[in-house]
């Protein structure tokens, strides 16, 4: 183990060094002992692990000493060993926010060493977990969790970005398989706050009779089952980021109850009647278009404006180029490490087939292609026949109801000025027609 620096401080050079030979029994423990406060704090930059304090010092007194330390040392653990039984002196100096205070008596030495060991014991826990929230926010960093260069990709990395400077609303649009969650996590998790809980809850997977227990709650005997009291969704969230997946899917009534929340900031319970407030910050996703759900009648209107905020519409993969092949080569990597397949290399033969497929399950698709590629292929070399589409959805994605020659034409020209980001000379070079049809067609109000 490390060596953990234990500084004594106590005028008293016989007990001093009774504490300094008690301690130093641990090989891991590195002792240093200082007869007053002024010795202790001129050596306070060689960084100890914890200090241990005797109440009165000649030169100053524990209360003193212990604010002086946290001036310069905020986060060490402080020890108090006094003379004194004084309860009151006790308490003052606890609520400050020593560690421990021992009383001098023949059994301190081993309540030193017992509290020693509880502190670090607490100081590993806490780096542990401070590594965990390291790893983790560095586990959905923007460039790890959404994999690509295209010009697309670097667009939702630019709101990504905005969207962590501020609580602001997000609502997050694109095709099933479009990873609409991790863009979530990924928000959250580089925001400030990131080390408060990112509760995810899937609207769609809720029974519609269970939604509003889900979300707000319930107390104890509320209904049938309801045998204890338990926080919803809103309140587990406190601190952090609610995210609600496929939110179109809510009924009418529960939508309107979600905007009260959304507007107070507190919840009820069901069968309860104490309103709890909370502090969470609302990312919402769907595949649908939410504005073509307004005008159905199928989303209230007032709600679609409370959660609209930020929109961050995800590009679904045939429309991303070469991320194809950067997101295969990703999931080819991964799919080899966790199964020890040494390394496997992708054919060019087996890249053209990747690019050429329309990908209708999206980023979600090319993962389980890939991963099924990866156990099919000899030699460790992913080739042409070793990739399999076993897509549910065989239409044409143009070509889809039937429509007048100038309909079709139109959606083909707006198919592809999506997919380039609406540059007109890059869809006129595609389709081999000239840049001034579309700018016409703009302005004659056909592409909209």
């Amino acid at each position: 183990m490390e060596s953990y620096r234990i500084f004594i401080v106590e005028d008293d050079p016989w007990y001093g060094e009774i504490l300094d030979y008690h301690l130093s029994l641990n090989p891991d423990y590195q002792v240093s002992r200082f007869l007053t406060g002024e010795d202790c704090l001129k050596n306070l930059h060689l960084n100890p692990d914890l200090i241990s304090i005797d109440f009165s010092l000649p030169d100053t007194t524990g209360d003193k000493f212990y604010k002086n330390i946290r001036r310069i040392l905020p986060e060490v653990p402080v020890i108090v060993i006094s003379s004194q039984e004084n309860i009151t002196t006790a308490v003052n100096l606890l609520k400050m926010g020593v560690s421990d205070y021992l009383v001098k008596d023949e059994a301190t030495k081993d309540l030193l060493w017992n509290s020693v060991i509880r502190i670090r014991e607490n100081q590993c826990l806490k780096k542990e977990v401070q590594e965990l929230r390291d790893e983790l926010g560095q586990k959905f960093s923007f460039e790890k969790t959404i994999i690509g260069q295209s010009t697309a990709i670097k667009g939702i990395f630019g709101l990504m970005e905005k969207a962590t400077k501020t609580n602001i609303n997000i609502s997050i649009t694109g095709e099933t398989g479009t990873g609409k969650e991790v863009v979530a996590k990924a928000i959250h998790y580089s925001s400030l706050r990131n080390k408060k809980k990112f509760v995810a809850v899937n609207m769609a997977a809720i029974p519609r009779e269970l939604v509003e227990s889900e979300l707000f709650g319930y107390e104890k005997g509320a209904f049938t089952g309801a045998i204890t009291r338990k926080a919803g969704k809103f309140e587990e969230a406190n601190g952090g980021t609610i995210f609600l997946d496929e939110i179109a899917e809510l009924d009418l009534n529960v939508q309107s109850k979600i905007l009260r929340v959304l507007q107070e900031r507190e919840v009820t319970r069901v069968g309860g009647n104490e309103t709890i407030k909370f502090d969470a910050r609302l990312i919402v996703a769907t595949h649908k278009d939410l504005a073509e759900e307004v005008k159905k009648g199928n989303f209230r209107e007032d709600l679609y404006y409370r959660i609209m905020g930020l929109p961050i519409e995800l590009p679904p993969l045939r429309f991303r180029d070469q991320d194809i092949l950067i997101l295969a080569r990703h999931f080819t990597d991964e799919f080899s490490a966790a199964n020890k397949l040494g390394t496997v290399s992708i054919s060019n033969g087996a890249k053209e087939k990747l690019l050429k497929y329309a990908y209708p399950g999206n980023v979600r698709e090319l993962k389980a292609i890939i991963d099924l590629a990866v156990v099919m292929c000899d030699q460790n070399e992913i080739k042409p026949e070793d990739i399999t589409f076993n897509t549910i959805r065989r239409d044409n994605v143009l070509i889809t109801e039937e429509k007048t020659l100038k309909d079709h034409n139109q959606d083909i020209i707006k198919f592809y000025l999506k997919k380039y980001n609406h540059d007109v000379i890059a869809t006129a070079k595609v389709l081999d027609i000239g840049k001034s049809t579309i700018y016409n067609m703009i302005k004659a109000g056909e592409l909209e």
